[in-house]
């Protein structure tokens, strides 16, 4: 359904869908279909009509930020011809997919495309704040509530390779390692697809919770500058944000290349309580050093954004060859640096070298990140087959450092700034698709058959870090009153990796697919799908779907799934090692197969295997309003999840004999429980124009997501023997509880002449967060159920430069603070809980000029 949008003296084409949040998938009729189905095998490539469509776009469309997308890249269900030929993931009238154009990512002021999915899709979750450690260096997303990694990401259609960075901590990304999506600029995204299914059979391995495609612009002129002043209420994370593209034709035959980059800066934010524990040693004789008193105690540095700046660049091109075959490449930079203040470490601490900080230090932990992926192919019509040869590289590098610290093992001798080490992933991919329409006699409308097969190498890599790292130098603490005792070798705040644990593993993969549409009747559809997919250290797997719809009539249309998926671990969860110092005790991630983490009772991971069942419906019961509603359930054997933090002197003595010397507590990532995931989402917009008065779209997004265990795993004999739980409570509270069961928004936007007011109304349920492992029950802290306002308003000054303004959180709404008991646990640092979904810094502002080429 495309209407029309009057803004100054020009017609805007717009899809009642896109028009507000959260976007809303559009239902295609049977007669749509049937008029697709018509053109059969010969229709125009997708990417032909793609550029058309664009180029009659521009030439009759304003110029400005206004609610207008092309209707071709809308319409999301219903049989796609080309799904080889296409940048867009494969669609099926059985699936859901919902759509977000780039206009509306732009429009909430977001600096990267995975907080804007969060704000504008009720059914992603992504809190601001990651976590401690590692976790806070990437933001990950979760999708109907499931882990970060059960979601596959897609890049035009190609699988996007993952991060490099294990989430060790805990919270909602607790033990993943998904990739990411905040390296690709804002400008080069023409629109993000989200599949709501689980999906693995039609889309591809890892596509349990769903699947996310970002499609990347294909103009063949124009372009936009964009720059972005923001900053939060209370006067820090001041951040600005520049982000342009610029696309030329080439050739004569639809030929095009697009470029974008962008470039961020964010400065840091304080949440962080004052620090309440003790500072200094006692005197001689027993009294408190008056330094005590008179100190102050804004140390905590803890609970906020760090400093971070990005550079990304995108080049996004297809070359017509002959008449019916194109080359493409598509491809991707991305550059970050991270700086996290992590524990203060008083001056009383045997950690502290006393003559490099008389008055204590707060360590700083580092990434630096180097990330590219390039996609390269070759893709026509031959036979009535279409068909797409590709192959892709991705490579992500992430080196670390601690810096502001010390080794206290060296003395007087300890560096101050430390190389940790890096961790680095690849993925090497090779494969060839094909898909033709056939038309058997006893079928009313074609048959749609879509075949292919990759071949992937992925590899991950822990180099060691420098010496002083890790090391142990050998001396004590050199005075106070513990002089001569031990203390904790590596660099305080984050211990650099060592030659004994670094690693380098790699993965064969081939897989192979086959999926078939077809109606059984005219308003009957099926869709069937099959994956099979080989490691070259795991099991063969195979998964199914079988998909179904029913159209009533031009506006009710019923649909059913059943999805078989799987999900292997990633080398990352295998191999990962990570430790973190703390003022009074060490923690460290094992690899799984490690002999510390053996004699744990860990070993080999397995996969996760999930059935998955949906019922939903889509809708236009009348003119302008359109409606989808799902209901789904997932079962997910062998679920993935970080164990208990094991600890005691039993774990600490066998840690010694193993050579981890003062480490107090560890996890390790393993398969202890199934869980079962039931929910649903309704989705609905309304178009009302009321003329001299504007025009009105009205959206309501309402999803819940309730996941339980269903089975407990075995507790191994090693961890019986030893009296440690296997997946304790706090285990258990970051797998279940550390997301909101449920959102809703509501959505009003307006738009008059060369206005445009866009307001949001999100509710976020509750979650229990959990400040330290050690805490009971009581003492836990239930992160009470909140609405958030967003508002941005917009100004057309002339045809080519606009003006936006907004807020998110609008009313500086502040989670409640944690328990009394938790802030004592961290020494004031953690005041809110961390892993709000709408974060603990306030209320944020942005102010956005634009240029349109």
């Amino acid at each position: 359904m495309v209407i029309k949008v009057v803004s100054g003296r020009k017609a805007l084409p717009i899809v009642v869908v896109m028009a507000a949040l959260p976007a809303t998938a559009y239902a295609g009729t049977a007669e749509e279909g049937k008029s697709r189905d018509r053109q059969g095998a010969h229709a125009a490539p997708a990417h032909q009509a793609v550029v058309k469509n664009a180029s009659a776009v521009k030439k009759t469309a304003h110029k400005q930020d206004v609610l207008q997308a092309s209707p071709e890249l809308i319409s999301v269900v219903g049989k796609q011809e080309d799904p080889v030929l296409s940048g867009t993931t494969r669609r099926h009238s059985t699936a859901n997919v919902q759509v977000i154009s780039a206009q509306e990512i732009v429009r909430t002021g977001q600096s990267n495309a995975m907080a804007a999915l969060e704000q504008l899709m009720p059914s992603v979750s992504s809190p601001s704040f990651s976590g401690v450690g590692s976790n806070r260096f990437i933001r990950t997303m979760q999708l109907r509530n499931l882990s970060a990694d059960q979601t596959l990401v897609l890049v035009n259609g190609k699988r996007r390779h993952l991060t490099a960075n294990f989430n060790a901590n805990a919270g909602p990304n607790s033990g993943t390692e998904p990739a990411d999506l905040s390296l690709i600029p804002l400008s080069a995204i023409d629109h993000i697809e989200v599949i709501t299914e689980g999906a693995s059979a039609l889309y591809g391995q890892d596509a349990i919770a769903g699947a996310v495609n970002i499609v990347l612009k294909h103009n063949t002129s124009g372009g936009s500058l964009n720059f972005v002043d923001s900053g939060y209420y209370a006067g820090d994370g001041v951040g600005v944000n520049g982000y342009g593209d610029y696309a030329i034709k080439l050739g004569n035959r639809g030929g095009y290349l697009d470029v974008a980059a962008q470039v961020s800066n964010q400065l840091p934010t304080n949440r962080s309580g004052l620090y309440t524990g003790s500072m200094y040693f006692p005197l001689a004789d027993g009294s408190v050093d008056p330094r005590q008193t008179k100190a102050g105690r804004d140390f905590n540095r803890l609970e906020g954004l760090g400093h971070t700046t990005m550079e990304t660049l995108s080049v996004n091109g297809a070359l017509p060859i002959t008449d019916s075959i194109r080359g493409y490449l598509t491809a991707t930079y991305g550059h970050r640096t991270v700086e996290n203040q992590v524990t203060y470490r008083n001056p009383a601490n045997n950690n502290t070298v006393r003559a490099l900080y008389p008055d204590g230090f707060i360590p700083l932990m580092g990434m630096t990140e180097n990330d590219f992926q390039v996609n390269g192919g070759v893709q026509g019509t031959t036979a009535g087959f279409d068909w797409d040869g590709y192959v892709t590289f991705g490579r992500d590098d992430e080196s670390y450092t601690t810096l502001n610290s010390d080794n206290p093992t060296f003395g007087l001798a300890s560096k101050r700034n430390f190389y940790d080490g890096s961790d680095i992933s690849t993925q090497l991919v090779t494969g060839f698709k094909a898909s033709r329409n056939f038309t058997p006699s006893f079928l009313s409308r074609p048959v749609t058959l879509e075949f292919g097969g990759e071949y992937r190498h992925d590899t991950f890599q822990l180099t060691a870090g420098e010496y002083q790292s890790w090391a142990n130098g050998g001396v004590k603490v050199l005075d106070g009153p513990n002089a001569g005792a031990t203390a904790t070798p590596g660099a305080s705040g984050h211990i650099g990796a060592s030659p004994d644990t670094a690693s380098n593993t790699a993965r064969d993969t081939f897989d192979g697919h086959v999926n078939l549409s077809f109606h059984i009747l005219p308003k009957w559809e099926w869709t069937l799908g099959g994956h099979v997919v080989s490691y070259s250290s795991l099991a063969t797997t195979e998964t199914g779907s079988v998909g179904t719809r029913y159209d009533f009539n031009k506006r009710w249309a019923i649909r059913a799934n059943f999805n078989t998926g799987y999900r292997p671990p990633t080398l990352g969860q295998e191999n990962y090692y990570y430790t973190s110092t703390f003022p009074t005790y060490t923690f460290a991630q094992l690899p799984t197969t490690s002999a510390a983490a053996k004699a744990l009772g860990g070993g080999q991971l397995k996969g996760e295997y999930s059935r998955s069942y949906s019922i939903g419906i889509d809708a236009h019961p009348v003119d302008n309003f359109t409606l989808t509603a799902n209901l789904y359930r997932i079962a997910i054997n062998d679920r993935m999840a970080n164990s208990t933090q094991f600890g005691g002197t039993a774990v600490e003595s066998m840690l010694n004999n193993l050579g981890l010397n003062g480490i107090r507590y560890v996890q390790y990532y393993t398969n202890p429980v199934n869980t079962v995931t039931n929910g649903g989402d309704v989705n609905a917009a309304y178009n009302l124009n009321l003329h001299k008065y504007g025009q009105w779209i009205f959206s309501v997004g309402v999803n819940f997501a309730d996941t339980e265990i269903s089975h407990y795993n075995s507790t191994p004999s090693q961890l019986l023997a030893l009296n440690q739980p296997y997946f304790d409570a706090y285990a258990q509270n970051t797998l279940l509880h550390s997301s909101p069961k449920n959102r809703e928004t509501l959505g009003i936007t307006w738009a008059k002449d060369k206005w445009l007011v866009s307001f949001q109304e999100q509710r976020y349920g509750q979650l229990t967060y959990i400040a330290n492992p050690s805490l009971t029950a009581k003492d836990w802290t239930v992160v009470k159920p909140a609405f958030i306002t967003n508002l941005t308003v917009s100004y057309d000054i002339n045809p080519r430069w606009s003006l936006s303004v907004g807020a998110q959180n609008l009313f500086n709404k502040y989670p409640n603070q944690v328990s009394k008991a938790g802030q004592a646990s961290s020494s004031g640092a953690f005041k809110y809980p961390y892993y709000s979904a709408y974060g603990f810094m306030g209320g944020y502002y942005f102010a956005k000029i634009s240029y349109h080429l």
